[in-house]
C-alpha cells in the first residue's frame, strides 16, 4: 500500500498527515479531520458545561441555607476560571508530548471528579465553604481542556481552513456555557435519577414551598461525559509527526507575538468567560427584581453561536481587521452598559442593559473566532519567512515548526485568556465592595479595550503593518 495514497496507521496513529497538501487532503484528509473535530466538539462542551456550573449554581445557595456572602458567592463563580486558566498553562504543550487522542479521552473524563463532588456536597447546607470552594477550584479541570483541545484540531487542518475549524470547535464548546446556565434550572425542579440521584431540598420560591434537586445540575452531566471519554479514545486519532517536547514548544516564550496575541485574546475569550461567570450574579446584584437565570444564559448562547462566523469571516476578509473593528464595537458596548445601571443617565434600565449585554457577548464570540484565526497563520508565516532554501524538505519542516508554534501559543493564549473569567467577576464584587457599584469594573474594561484596538491596528491591520494577517 502507498504511502502517498493513504495514511499509514499504527493503531489510532496516523504516520503520514500533510493537510497542506491539496491532493492528500481532498483524497482522504479532510474525512479523518472532520471525524476528529466531530469527536472533540461534545467533549469540549462538557468540559464548559462543568467549567461553568458554579455560575448557576452559586447563585442557588442562599435559598438552600447555604450562610455564604455576597463575596464568597463572587469567588465560587470566579475560583473556576483562576485554576482552569492555570491548568491551560499546562495543557497547551501537552497534545504533542501525550497525543491529541489519549489526552482527549483523559481529560474529558477528568471532569467526573467535580460532577459527582458538586453533586454530593450540596445535598448538605452544612458543607463547609472550603470544601466548596474546593469543588470551584477542581471545576477548572474543564477549563483546562480548551487549550489542548485547540491546539489538538489546529494540526488537522490546513492553513485556509484553520479558521473555520478552530471556530467550529471553539463556538459549539463555548455552548456548553449557556446550555448550563438553561438546563440546570430546569433539571433541578425534578428528581431525574430517582434513588441514585439523592433526596430533594426544600425552598421558599415567591412565597411557597417547592422541593429541588439542586444536585441534578452536576449529575446530568455524568453519563454524557463517560459517553465522550470512550468516544475520544476509540474514535479520534494521534498524529506521530506533531510529537515535539516541550522544550521545543517553549520558543514560543521567545515570540513577540505569542505575548501580543496573549492580549488580544484576553481582550475577547477573557471578556467571554468573565461575563458569562459574572452575568448572573451582576444582574441579581443591579436588578434584584429580576430573575437572573431566566435571562443569563442567553449571553453566552450568543457569544458561542456566533465564533464559528467570526473564524469564517477572517478566513474571508483576514483576521487583523475583523479584531480591530469588533473591539471598537466591544468599547461602545460597555459604555452602553454604564448608561443603563441603575446609577447611569437612564436611571436603570433592564432592557437596555440586557440588550448591551447581548451585543458584547456577540462580539467576544466574532473576536474570539478571529483571533484564533489571526495565530495559526502568523506563526505559520513566520516559519516559512526563515526559510533560506527553497527546498520541499525545507518548506515541509518550516510548515511544521510553524504549525507546532501556532498551536503551542493557542494553548497559551487560551490560558492567559482565561483569567478573565476570575477578574471579571471578582472586579465586579471588588467594585461593588469599594464602591457600592460595578461602574468602577466597567471603566477599567473600557479602557483595556482601547489598548487592544491600539495594539491590534499598530501590528495586524494598519497599512504596511509588521505582521498583516
Amino acid at each position: 500500500m502507498s504511502t502517498t495514497t493513504l495514511p499509514v496507521r499504527r493503531g489510532r496513529v496516523l504516520s503520514i498527515w500533510r493537510p497542506e497538501d491539496k491532493a492528500f487532503w481532498e483524497r482522504e484528509g479532510e474525512a479523518i479531520a472532520k471525524i476528529n473535530l466531530w469527536i472533540s466538539v461534545p467533549a469540549l462542551f462538557l468540559a464548559f458545561a462543568v467549567w461553568q456550573v458554579w455560575s448557576v449554581v452559586a447563585v442557588g445557595l442562599p435559598a438552600l441555607g447555604f450562610k455564604y456572602s455576597t463575596n464568597q458567592l463572587f469567588w465560587l463563580a470566579a475560583a473556576p476560571a483562576l485554576s482552569g486558566a492555570t491548568l491551560r498553562i499546562f495543557y497547551s504543550f501537552i497534545v504533542p508530548v501525550v497525543g491529541g487522542r489519549r489526552w482527549t479521552a483523559i481529560s474529558t473524563a477528568s471532569l467526573l471528579i467535580p460532577a459527582i463532588g458538586i453533586g454530593l456536597a450540596v445535598q448538605d447546607n452544612t458543607t463547609s465553604y472550603p470544601t466548596m470552594l474546593m469543588l470551584a477550584l477542581l471545576c477548572g479541570l474543564g477549563g483546562g481542556n480548551f487549550s489542548s483541545s485547540m491546539a489538538n484540531i489546529s494540526f488537522f487542518f490546513p492553513k485556509e481552513r484553520k479558521g473555520s475549524a478552530l471556530g467550529v470547535n471553539a463556538g459549539l464548546g463555548n455552548l456548553g456555557v449557556s446550555v448550563v446556565q438553561f438546563l440546570s434550572p430546569l433539571v433541578v425542579t425534578a428528581g431525574v435519577f430517582g434513588i441514585f440521584g439523592g433526596d430533594a431540598q426544600t425552598i421558599i420560591k415567591n412565597g411557597q414551598t417547592v422541593q429541588v434537586w439542586t444536585q441534578n445540575a452536576a449529575f446530568i452531566w455524568v453519563p454524557w461525559i463517560v459517553l465522550a471519554s470512550l468516544a475520544a479514545w476509540f474514535g479520534m486519532n494521534d498524529i506521530a509527526d506533531v510529537k515535539a517536547s516541550f522544550a521545543t514548544q517553549a520558543t514560543i516564550f521567545r515570540r513577540k507575538h505569542n505575548w501580543l496575541m496573549c492580549i488580544l485574546y484576553l481582550g475577547t475569550f477573557g471578556s467571554f468567560i468573565g461575563y458569562a461567570a459574572g452575568f448572573p450574579l451582576l444582574i441579581k446584584n443591579q436588578f434584584p427584581n429580576v430573575n437572573p437565570l431566566a435571562y443569563a444564559w442567553l449571553g453566552p448562547l450568543v457569544g458561542a453561536l456566533i465564533r464559528p462566523f467570526g473564524g469564517w469571516l477572517s478566513d474571508k476578509l483576514g483576521g487583523a481587521r475583523v479584531t480591530f473593528w469588533n473591539f471598537i464595537v466591544m468599547a461602545g458596548a460597555v459604555v452602553g452598559v454604564l448608561y443603563f445601571l441603575p446609577s447611569g443617565p437612564s436611571g436603570g434600565s433592564f432592557t437596555g442593559f440586557f440588550l448591551m449585554f447581548l451585543v458584547l457577548f456577540l462580539t467576544t464570540g466574532i473576536g474570539n473566532g478571529s483571533t484564533f484565526r489571526m495565530i495559526p497563520v502568523i506563526f505559520l508565516n513566520q516559519a516559512l519567512a526563515r526559510v533560506t532554501q527553497a527546498t520541499a524538505d525545507a518548506r515541509a519542516a518550516a510548515v511544521k515548526e510553524g504549525n507546532t508554534e501556532g498551536a503551542a501559543t493557542l494553548g497559551f493564549t487560551a490560558a492567559m485568556a482565561a483569567y478573565g473569567g476570575f477578574f471579571i467577576p471578582k472586579s465586579y464584587g471588588t467594585s461593588i465592595t469599594l464602591t457600592g457599584g460595578p461602574e468602577a469594573a466597567l471603566y477599567t474594561f473600557v479602557a483595556f479595550y482601547v489598548l487592544c484596538i491600539a495594539i491590534t491596528w499598530w501590528y495586524y491591520a494598519r497599512r504596511n503593518a509588521p505582521m498583516p494577517c
